[in-house]
């Protein structure tokens, strides 16, 4: 019987403060320039293009305004597609 494994605490400092980091396979956290997304910005995606919402439905799920919203989505794509198109990492907060 092997001997059981110990629980191993993993924190890599590039990680740190982020609940979850997508990145490009087969290349590590460190050698990467990260993406940051918000909270609000992926709220508003994922309302807008996840869902289908306009984004005066989102501003009332989110309470706040269409232009809020407006800002939100295109800040958020805007970061998407850098990330996606240069190789960068996406984490968010």
């Amino acid at each position: 019987m092997p001997r059981p494994r110990k629980q191993r605490i993993c924190c890599c400092p590039r990680r740190a403060g982020f609940e979850t980091v997508y990145k490009p396979a087969g290349e590590p956290l460190k050698e990467l320039e990260i993406v940051t997304l918000e909270h609000d910005e992926l709220e508003a995606l994922h309302l807008c293009d996840g869902e289908g919402k306009n984004q005066e439905e989102a501003g009332l799920s989110m309470g706040v305004s269409r232009g809020t919203v407006q800002r939100l989505l295109s800040s958020a794509r805007k970061k998407v597609a850098s990330a996606l198109a240069g190789g960068k990492a996406i984490a968010m907060r």
